[in-house]
């Protein structure tokens, strides 16, 4: 992930903070999470000079690159606490 795409990253994640901030993720529809993101990406669009649904596709690709990153790092960081040479039984992580 390149600087600047952290940026519009974290400039999406910021402006969804505030506008999803009394949704429950896991039970509210993608597509009103989405729809609730659409105006700071078509900003971002607008000074990029394209159009709306490739910002789209590159927060989905980025957003993705992300949950992946922060998966393995929380793997890693519970792997000491999961290999059992403390007697207990192990984390279960998914």
């Amino acid at each position: 992930m390149t600087d600047e795409q952290r940026k519009m990253l974290d400039r999406i994640n910021k402006y969804a903070e505030t506008k999803l901030a009394d949704i429950d993720p896991q039970n509210t529809r993608v597509s009103f999470q989405l729809e609730a993101l659409k105006p700071v990406m078509q900003e971002i669009a607008n000074e990029r000079g394209c159009e709306l649904t490739d910002v789209f596709i590159e927060y989905m690709d980025l957003a993705s690159e992300a949950s992946v990153a922060s998966d393995e790092k929380m793997k890693e960081a519970l792997k000491d606490l999961n290999d059992g040479s403390d007697g207990m039984p192990p984390m279960l992580y998914r």
